[in-house]
């Protein structure tokens, strides 16, 4: 796809903020240096930030002599952004400052068969009014909701296109939501999400190639790629959890048989426990919450039908992160999301030793395997800064024909796509 000039000044302008947030306050100069800009072009951006009231002076460096250098730092107040974390038990919603620190959370439980369009929006209008009368903000200052939806979604028509764990297919997502938040909105999938959420403030931060697996209810790998979002030709990279890890194996929500989803996210998991031992006491058949936290309690007592199952588990997702790190040969691949969350350290080592038996010797040499540091949703904290993006896409000065196409900063974002045109609404949130 062709970059405008409005693109590279986005992308240039997206990746400066995401340096200023990770070091701030910081110099001009050093921004820089560490996206790689020139420093007029650096000052031409940090001015539109400064008029947008993203960012504010903060006085000067220290200067061993010669002219000292002044500081920027994010105006955490300037603003506000929400992270929506759509999954199939349970809606969770997180209000951010601009600094991307929470000052407000919601959550919302989905019962079994509450999959309907409708009540999925409900839940979410409920958990963004819930979080924006929590801060006690005035809803003029939130700039924007990002909304994660597992499946593949086309982000600039704001359509989940298909969400196999509940059969939809072209749910007009955001202009459902749009009927009852008052906010703009911009979509994409919870792979993405939590690749960006590690990408600024995580264990991909300052790594060039990295795997972010998502182990939830469903399965998936966010990529990132020369130091930037990996998303494909149709925004569909990623789907790991639909490629095949036992031929006529387990059948999937999506059709085929023997994906990777179903031997080790959630339902696999508890599917690996049922055949293991048919009347365990771990087994809530009806609650992949409660069956992971007590299998995960369990192992941490050394039950052995659950260090069996989550031995199990890992042998599974080890042969299939070893796929990943052939593949790709990445720097850093990351277990990410709730049931990686829950399992922990227990299914960290069993990983670690499965993927050492099965990959090849030279990319795994340079391949870390690690759990998410991130202390909160990191598929909230990723929403929310696709909605920070759609902010920086549709404000500030039109770029001028004397801009130079400096390249996609470092660990920045990398020709983004125009963002999908925000959605008024028609009804309040709160």
């Amino acid at each position: 796809m062709k970059r405008t000039s409005r693109d590279i000044r986005t992308a240039n302008r997206y990746g400066v903020l995401r340096q200023i947030i990770a070091r701030s306050p910081t110099s001009r100069q050093e921004l820089a240096a560490a996206t790689g800009l020139s420093v007029a072009t650096v000052a031409t951006l940090v001015g539109e930030l400064l008029d947008l009231g993203m960012l504010t002076e903060v006085g000067f460096e220290d200067s061993a002599g010669g002219r000292p250098r002044g500081l920027v730092a994010v105006n955490a107040s300037g603003g506000a952004l929400i992270g929506v974390d759509i999954a199939e038990t349970y809606v969770r919603v997180e209000l951010f400052d601009l600094a991307l620190d929470v000052l407000a959370r919601a959550d919302e439980d989905m019962r079994p068969g509450e999959i309907r369009p409708e009540q999925v929006v409900g839940h979410v209008a409920s958990a963004v009014g819930s979080v924006v009368a929590q801060a006690g903000i005035e809803g003029a200052r939130v700039l924007g909701v990002g909304v994660s939806v597992p499946g593949q979604v086309d982000r600039e028509a704001g359509v989940s296109e298909y969400a196999p764990n509940w059969d939809w297919h072209d749910v007009p997502l955001l202009d459902l939501l749009a009927e009852q938040i008052a906010y703009p909105l911009y979509l994409d999938n919870p792979l993405r999400a939590c690749a960006v959420a590690e990408l600024w403030f995580g264990a991909a931060r300052g790594r060039g190639d990295a795997v972010v697996v998502n182990l939830g209810t469903g399965v998936g790998a966010g990529l990132i790629l020369g130091g930037g979002l990996h998303r494909g030709v149709s925004n569909s990279a990623g789907e790991w959890g639909h490629t095949t890890l036992v031929l006529d194996g387990r059948l999937c929500h999506c059709g085929n048989r023997g994906c990777v989803e179903t031997y080790v996210g959630a339902p696999g998991i508890m599917l690996n426990l049922r055949e293991s031992s048919p009347d365990s006491a771990l087994l809530h058949p009806e609650d992949q919450t409660a069956t992971i936290d007590a299998l995960a309690r369990a192992v941490a007592e050394r039950d052995p039908v659950a260090v069996e199952v989550v031995r199990e588990t890992a042998r599974c997702l080890g042969a299939a992160i070893a796929d990943l790190v052939n593949l790709l040969n990445p720097e850093v691949v990351v277990l990410s999301s709730w049931v990686a969350a829950a399992l922990g350290e227990p299914l960290l080592r069993e990983v670690r030793e499965a993927v050492a038996r099965r990959a090849l010797k030279r990319p795994l040499a340079g391949t870390e395997i690690v759990l998410s540091p991130i202390p909160t949703d990191p598929v909230c904290l990723g929403a929310a800064t696709f909605a920070l993006e759609g902010t920086l896409t549709s404000a500030g000065p039109k770029p001028s024909k004397s801009v130079s196409p400096d390249r996609s900063p470092g660990g920045g974002a990398t020709a983004p796509r125009p963002t999908a045109p925000t959605r008024s609404r028609t009804a309040p949130t709160s």
